[in-house]
C-alpha cells in the first residue's frame, strides 16, 4: 500500500537482518619502462561504464521436476481443501485490479521507463489475460502448474546475492480503536495532508518536528487543524504510519478507514535494529510480540526511539474502503506483494516460493513452504533493491500475528508468456 508507503509490519518495525558487503582492491604493480624506451605519450581513454546487472533474468521451468507438489506453479490455496476453501475468486480479483492499473497513463509511463526491454505494458497484459484464463479452465494445482510450464517463461529476481535468493517480510492491515475528537483518553492524532505540501521545502521537517518528542506537540505544530483522528496509544499510531492504512472502530460505535496520502522525504529507519544496536534486545530472534512487549513495559522508550524514524505520513480517510498498493488498486490477501518498483514490473503476474505461517488445529502458527501466484501492487520506503520482498497477509488480528513472525529467504519470478 503505498500504504506505506507500505512498510513493514512484520519484521516491519525493522526486524531485517544486516548484510555485510566486502570489496577487495587490486594492486596492479607498475614497472618502470626501460631506459632506451621515450617516456610514452599518454592518450585519453574514455571512462568504462560497468554495467548494470538487469535485477531480472529468464530461466527454464522445471519440466522434469518430481514430484510436482514439490516444483514451481503449485499452488494448492487456489482450490483449497476439505478443511479450507479455496481463493480462487481473490486471486481472479487481484488479477482484474492489475488490468485496471495497466489501462491508466501511470501505467504507460512506468514500462516506457522499464530497464528489460522485452518486459514490456503489452506483454505483462497479455500474460494477465492468459493467465486468468488459466485460473478459470484449471480443475486442480497439477494442471495450471503444466498450462503455466507450457506457455510461461519466467524470470526470476538475482535477489540480493546475484543468486535469487529474496528475504521476505509480510505486512497487514490493522484494525485499531480511535476517536474523531481529541479527550483525555484519545489524545495522539494522525494528520490529513497538507494542502501547500507540494510547495514544502526540503529538508522537510523531521518527524520530531512535526509531533514532538514525545507526540504532544499539539497546538504548537504547524500541522495544528488538520488532525484526522486520535489514538489513546502512541505505539498504535505509530504503527499506522508503518503500516500505511487500517481499520478504525470509531469511539462512537461507527466504523471507517484510512489510507496512505502522503509522506516526507526521508528513508526507512529499523526501529528495531535502533534497539538492537543499543543492547536493549537481541536481533536473533526479534518478532513484532516481543518489540511490543518491550514498549508496553518501558513506555518511557518510545520518545527515545520513535522520532529515530524521521519520515512522517499523511493519511485520508478512506470510508472502509480496502487497502490500497501503491498503483492505486487494492491489494487482496495473501495474492498482493510489495517490491522496489524502480526494479520490478508494476502490476505484474509473479510467483513465490517462501515460507509463511499458517495456524494448525491445535491454535498455534506453523510454518509451511508454499509457491503462491501474487500480483505486484505495492512497494515500501523499506523495500529495496531485487532481494526484498513484502507480502500482504490481510486485514486483522490473525493477519497481524502471521505477518509479525514472517521472515525468511525465499525465490521471486515474474511470468510472461513465451514469446
Amino acid at each position: 500500500m503505498n500504504r506505506k508507503t507500505l512498510a513493514l509490519l512484520s519484521l516491519s518495525l525493522g526486524i531485517t537482518f544486516l548484510n555485510t558487503f566486502w570489496s577487495a582492491v587490486a594492486q596492479i604493480p607498475i614497472y618502470p619502462p626501460p631506459e632506451q624506451t621515450p617516456p610514452a605519450i599518454p592518450i585519453p581513454v574514455p571512462p568504462i561504464t560497468p554495467e548494470i546487472e538487469p535485477p531480472l533474468k529468464p530461466i527454464d521451468l522445471e519440466s522434469n521436476c518430481t514430484p510436482s507438489s514439490a516444483c514451481l506453479g503449485w499452488d494448492e490455496q487456489i482450490w483449497g481443501s476439505r478443511v479450507k476453501r479455496g481463493d480462487r475468486k481473490a486471486l481472479l480479483a487481484a488479477i482484474d485490479n492489475s488490468l485496471s492499473y495497466l489501462e491508466k497513463d501511470k501505467a504507460i509511463a512506468a514500462y516506457q521507463q522499464y530497464p528489460i526491454k522485452e518486459i514490456t505494458l503489452d506483454r505483462v497484459r497479455r500474460s494477465l489475460i492468459r493467465f486468468r484464463q488459466l485460473v478459470v479452465k484449471s480443475k486442480s494445482p497439477a494442471q495450471l502448474q503444466a498450462a503455466v510450464q507450457r506457455e510461461f517463461t519466467l524470470y526470476q529476481s538475482i535477489g540480493n546475492d546475484g543468486k535469487g535468493t529474496v528475504k521476505f517480510t509480510a505486512y497487514y492491515e490493522p484494525v485499531y480503536q480511535a476517536s474523531r475528537v481529541k479527550t483525555a483518553e484519545y489524545k495522539y492524532p494522525l494528520y490529513r495532508l497538507p494542502p501547500d505540501f507540494d510547495k514544502w521545502a526540503k529538508p522537510h521537517p523531521k518527524r520530531i518536528d512535526l509531533e514532538g518528542k514525545d507526540g504532544l506537540l499539539g497546538d504548537k505544530s504547524q500541522l495544528k487543524g488538520l488532525e484526522l483522528l486520535w489514538f489513546r496509544d502512541r505505539l498504535d499510531a505509530y504503527m499506522v504510519h508503518i503500516q500505511g492504512s487500517a481499520q478504525i472502530q470509531l469511539a462512537d460505535g461507527k466504523k471507517t478507514s484510512i489510507g496512505y496520502a502522503g509522506g516526507t522525504d526521508y528513508p526507512w529507519t529499523s526501529i528495531g535494529r535502533e534497539l538492537a544496536k543499543d543492547g536493549k534486545l537481541p536481533l536473533d530472534g526479534l518478532t513484532m510480540p516481543r518489540l511490543i512487549q518491550f514498549f508496553n513495559q518501558n513506555p518511557q522508550e518510545l520518545s527515545n526511539y520513535l522520532p529515530r524514524w524521521e519520515r512522517f505520513v499523511f493519511f485520508k480517510e478512506t470510508s472502509g474502503g480496502a487497502a490500497t498498493g501503491s498503483i492505486n488498486v487494492p491489494v487482496t490477501a495473501e495474492r498482493s506483494i510489495a517490491t522496489d518498483k524502480s526494479l520490478m514490473p508494476p502490476g505484474a503476474l509473479a510467483l513465490i516460493t517462501a515460507s509463511i505461517p499458517y495456524p494448525n488445529n491445535s491454535g498455534s502458527l506453523e510454518y509451511r513452504r508454499v509457491n503462491r501466484f501474487v500480483l505486484d501492487q505495492d512497494t515500501g520506503s523499506a523495500i529495496k533493491g531485487p532481494g526484498r520482498v513484502d507480502y500482504f497477509m490481510g486485514t486483522g488480528k490473525l493477519a497481524g500475528d502471521r505477518a509479525g513472525i514472517t521472515g525468511g529467504n525465499g525465490s521471486l519470478y515474474y511470468l510472461l508468456l513465451k514469446e
